[in-house]
């Protein structure tokens, strides 16, 4: 291994022979046990290995520095006698002659900022009946996603939450949290519960770099795409930041208010990059955990200055490793993928294999961004659109397809979609509500592969988007009917499609944030959920409410079989208008024979045919909730309002 630079070290690393001398299958990172804790560092390119020991997470003096031994494979490792628990720590990495100092990469906790390590007794960290906390039990007919920042779901001073926990993960746990506390309008977990939605996405909640833990969070904000400690939950969303049990307590009682509501917790995983090339992977074994050009300089995939090298070999155990490690000490029940076409499929597909490995593991749900951040070295086949056949069938991914059909693409604010009346977009929506599987767009996939949404995180809001269509300058916080009535029509079409339901947390209430479309250092203001817009806009709530309960009446929608799709007819209308009808499937306990679904998105009412059979109206496209009250009944012919879904089913 006498590779000095990092062309040469791109060569070594890619090596069979590097390969075979330095795969390594034992336990890495801290094994603790009350007698005594053994630290394992996988470095075989270092000349030597030392631990620095401290009393606290930052500032206190070092108690000491120790040689660890090298053994085979190149794994370094040390034994430090007596009960460890709570003893921070660093490496000191000599690779070169050139020494780093840095945390350790398997460490499970952290001090302030994740620059020191900890060892932990994880035992220690499980809140109360954490032994009895299971994943609820989801079927795919009641799957729907609400995505959302720890930091955005409480810190709006309306959210009742207790000052101390607004924008903490604590926030999560508090019961009953109403606007203002005033004891009527639900806000946060209480909110959730009642809108139906069964699985929350939360954006990263590992230690990420982009906000000081040691100061105050008042003006900081981020929205933590940037990867410091992958296997430690993010201190700035603790309580104490200076404790680095007191995060790992809090993130699973957060995991375990929610399992108890029968909310499963999806968790937004970046390991396509980190934050900065000065970090625990590359400190221990520079160049090798990231992809290299030719000239061994770092890959820019991501566009954040590096990309995670997933086809070598200890860098693909290391992502299995941590994603095995939340799904089985957190109890996580899904990840999220960030840029999962920087990753190779192999890779992914290796992921899937083993979460499927664990106790209940075939539940967890994958998915992922089929696409990168910008041109990658990664020369093999990707985790993208374009190979979607070659992913297992239970790896989905964000159909940019179908938000874009819905509502206009989301680079140009002023492009309109089928919503706001483009037109020739009516072809998009039937092979959206398809989930594609009957369009030559996307190669062959299950409908459950299919991530149907209109809005996320990166871009504009709904409401924003719909509004930039619509008005030269917009109000964004004034009410605006058509819009509602867009909006409504846009989650009339995705949560009547095949595929995994996907919304952004507060689409639901016409959430703004005027027009800006990239927020991921904005205003803590600007980025919290309103919650006096909840109330606000509560019959939006209410629609969305009500639909989601209406598609899990009919469990066909949620069918992951490939050939589910096949049984959709389409109606031949007037065009733009779109209508369907479905049939359920014996058995699968639908509350209806058949769903006959049509889509209005012009500013007129128009008359449509009705197959034969009894048709109860249960959604008019105002009110998703018209199949709880007394039935009426249409035959052979029916009105669709403007911009409108509209939903019948078959008595």
């Amino acid at each position: 291994m006498n590779a000095t630079n990092p062309a040469e070290l791109k060569t070594l690393f890619e090596s069979d022979a590097f390969a075979r001398e330095t795969t390594y299958t034992g336990p890495l990172g801290p094994e603790y046990a009350p007698s005594g804790t053994r630290l394992h560092l996988w470095a075989p390119t270092a000349q030597s290995v030392a631990v620095n020991l401290y009393r606290k997470g930052d500032g206190s003096a070092r108690m000491g520095t120790l040689p660890l031994e090298r053994g085979p494979q190149g794994v370094w490792s040390i034994y430090l006698p007596g009960d460890q628990h709570g003893r921070y720590y660093t490496f000191t990495v000599t690779v070169d002659g050139t020494a780093r100092q840095t945390g350790d990469p398997y460490a499970r906790a952290a001090g302030v900022n994740g620059t020191r390590s900890m060892i932990v007794d994880l035992a220690r960290t499980d809140p109360d009946a954490w032994a009895r906390d299971v994943r609820p039990v989801i079927p795919p007919s009641q799957r729907a996603v609400w995505e959302v920042s720890v930091r955005d779901f409480s810190q709006d001073a309306a959210s009742g939450v207790r000052p101390a926990w607004r924008g903490k993960f604590m926030a999560f746990t508090q019961s009953g949290t109403t606007l203002h506390g005033d004891g009527v309008h639900p806000t946060c977990l209480n909110y959730l519960k009642r809108l139906g939605v069964k699985y929350v996405q939360l954006m990263p909640i590992f230690d990420f770099g982009s906000v000081d833990e040691a100061r105050p969070l008042l003006r900081q904000y981020n929205w933590g795409y940037d990867p410091t400690n992958y296997n430690v939950p993010e201190g700035s969303y603790s309580t104490d930041p200076t404790r680095g049990e007191v995060r790992i307590r809090e993130c699973k009682a957060m995991i375990a208010a929610l399992h108890a509501a029968g909310i499963g917790v999806v968790m937004d995983v970046v390991y396509n990059h980190m934050y900065r090339n000065e970090n625990p992977l590359n400190d221990t074994v520079p160049c090798y955990f990231f992809r290299q050009n030719e000239d061994g300089s770092f890959s820019n995939g991501s566009g954040c200055g590096n990309e995670f090298a997933s086809e070598r070999v200890m860098a693909r155990r290391y992502m299995i490793d941590s994603i095995l490690y939340w799904a089985q000490e957190y109890h996580i029940d899904g990840f999220r993928f960030d840029l999962m076409g920087l990753y190779d499929v192999e890779t992914i597909n290796a992921v899937r294999a083993a979460l499927d490995r664990l106790p209940g593991g075939r539940d967890i749900l994958m998915y992922g961004e089929p696409w990168q951040g910008g041109g990658s070295q990664l020369h093999r086949y990707e985790a993208n659109k374009a190979n979607l056949a070659m992913l297992d069938e239970r790896v989905g991914i964000f159909c940019d397809d179908t938000r874009d059909a819905i509502k206009g693409g989301c680079f140009n604010a002023r492009e309109p979609g089928y919503v706001q009346g483009k037109p020739d977009s009516l072809w998009d929506i039937g092979a959206a509500v398809a989930a594609w599987c009957r369009s030559d767009k996307l190669p062959p996939h299950a409908p459950g592969q299919i991530v149907s949404y209109v809005s996320a995180h990166d871009n504009f809001t709904l409401w924003d988007k719909l509004l930039l269509v619509r008005h030269e300058k917009p109000e964004f916080t004034a009410a605006d009917s058509t819009a509602l009535a867009q909006n409504r029509l846009a989650a009339g079409i995705y949560l009547t499609s095949f595929g995994l339901p996907f919304l952004q947390a507060g689409e639901e209430f016409a959430r703004t944030k005027k027009g800006q479309g990239n927020s991921y250092r904005s205003s803590p203001a600007l980025n919290r959920l309103d919650w006096e817009r909840a109330e606000k806009y509560h019959p939006l709530v209410d629609y969305y409410r009500g639909l989601l309960a209406l598609r899990a009446k009919f469990p066909r929608l949620g069918g992951a079989g490939r050939n589910a799709p096949d049984a959709l007819q389409f109606f031949a209308l007037e065009q733009p208008l779109v209508g369907w009808t479905l049939p359920a499937v014996w058995g699968d306990g639908a509350a209806w024979g058949a769903l006959c679904v049509f889509y209005n998105p012009t500013e007129t009412s128009k008359t449509v045919p009705l197959p034969g059979g009894r048709w109860q109206l249960l959604s008019d496209g105002t009110s998703s909730s018209l199949w709880r009250g007394p039935a009426r009944v249409y035959e052979h012919e029916a009105v669709v309002m403007p911009y409108s879904a509209t939903i019948f089913g078959l008595t």
